[in-house]
């Protein structure tokens, strides 16, 4: 079965890499990705002669990645798939560089490999990080992201008096109305020894806290009109000086996949 997958992997590998060492066939995949086009067409949006497109599309044709229609080119059902995850593969690679240093120095090893392959979800997301001159740079772009917030849902994996602090003060203030906080069983009795942290978070119908017994590595927030994610560093010791902060459809497409995941880990107890 492991020899099947691997040789399967390895002519995959082998098509994928035929397309992207050639910029030609990449950019004629790209062009014909939304609507079919005639020989002009490409060569006015490429810039190339005839004789060059119509080398590139005649390779391929013969792949079955592009077919002649009445003088029309477009993609076959193969060429659309594969122009599909090839465009992924960009994005994934653009989103991982656009943040590399963010990517680079945290712990990655406790987020699903769903969400690692999609992190092309991301490629909006901007990072921001505290500097020798404003230490709180980071922390304060976190007050002020969900300082209008009715609703949120958290993973917490670090009790922090600070945050919580924060939290609650929503809370009392009318502002906050629904929240769910994932946190490791460890954190649940100093929350519950904090009189405040017992009165607004523990005693709330509107607050619905789930205790997990694995190790957190992702401090999420998400609303209807964001994410947030701070990380550890790879030696464990949580990372409060970096933050990644998406505000498009995408981002929250991808955060609440990490913090359904995370939540599905309750069942799995």
């Amino acid at each position: 079965m492991a020899t099947t997958i691997k040789n399967n992997l390895k002519e995959e590998y082998n098509g994928i890499k035929y397309i992207l060492t050639s910029t030609m066939r990449t950019k004629l995949l790209l062009s014909i990705y939304e609507n079919s086009k005639n020989l002009d067409d490409l060569r006015n949006e490429l810039n190339k002669p005839s004789a060059t497109i119509l080398h590139g599309l005649k390779e391929l044709e013969n792949l079955n990645f592009v077919k002649k229609v009445q003088k029309q080119y477009q993609l076959t059902s193969n060429g659309y798939l594969l122009t599909t995850n090839m465009i992924k593969l960009i994005d994934n690679w653009y989103a991982t560089n656009k943040n590399e240093n963010f990517w680079n120095t945290h712990d990655l090893t406790t987020i699903p490999k769903e969400n690692l392959k999609n992190i092309y979800l991301l490629k909006n997301a901007n990072c921001i990080s505290s500097t020798t001159s404003n230490l709180s740079k980071a922390y304060n772009s976190y007050t002020e992201l969900i300082a209008n917030s009715n609703e949120l849902k958290i993973i917490l994996p670090i009790f922090s008096e600070n945050h919580l602090t924060q939290i609650v003060q929503l809370i009392e203030n009318q502002t906050l109305h629904n929240l769910e906080l994932i946190i490791n069983q460890d954190i649940l009795p100093l929350i519950r020894g904090n009189p405040l942290f017992k009165k607004w978070l523990i005693n709330n119908e509107n607050v619905k806290i789930i205790s997990l017994k694995i190790p957190l590595k992702t401090f999420l927030t998400i609303n209807n009109e964001f994410i947030s994610l701070t990380l550890f560093f790879k030696d464990g010791h949580y990372d409060d000086s970096q933050i990644l902060i998406d505000k498009t459809q995408d981002g929250l497409k991808w955060g609440n996949l990490l913090y359904h995941h995370t939540k599905e880990w309750r069942w799995n107890q």
